[in-house]
């Protein structure tokens, strides 16, 4: 069977108080290996802080288009084992409090 790759998400398109919550939605129930790419007006840099805040080491992060008009980066989930941490909330371990949700 022949996986065909995720459409661009337009960012552009969803509300901004609800934008970074969708795509972290997407990046959570994305496999290990698999990518997929958002289109935006301005550079989503903001996004990448708060995902490698977050999931440090678990998400690339590449450019396919960088402005002045439109930007689009792939976001793509490393494999498993190449994941420094499933999150950084300070919890998942016995005896510590999880912050994260998971």
């Amino acid at each position: 069977m022949t996986i065909q790759p995720l459409e661009p998400l337009d960012v552009r398109a969803i509300p901004p108080v609800v934008r970074h919550a969708t795509i972290f939605g997407i990046l959570e129930r994305l496999p290990p290996g698999d990518a997929f790419s958002i289109v935006n007006d301005h550079d989503p840099a903001p996004l990448r802080r708060q995902i490698d805040a977050r999931y440090p080491g678990t998400y690339s992060w590449a450019y396919i288009v960088q402005g002045p008009d439109i930007w689009q980066v792939e976001i793509g989930r490393n494999e498993a084992g190449n994941e420094e941490h499933a999150a950084d909330c300070g919890g998942h371990d016995e005896g510590h409090s999880c912050t994260c949700g998971h």
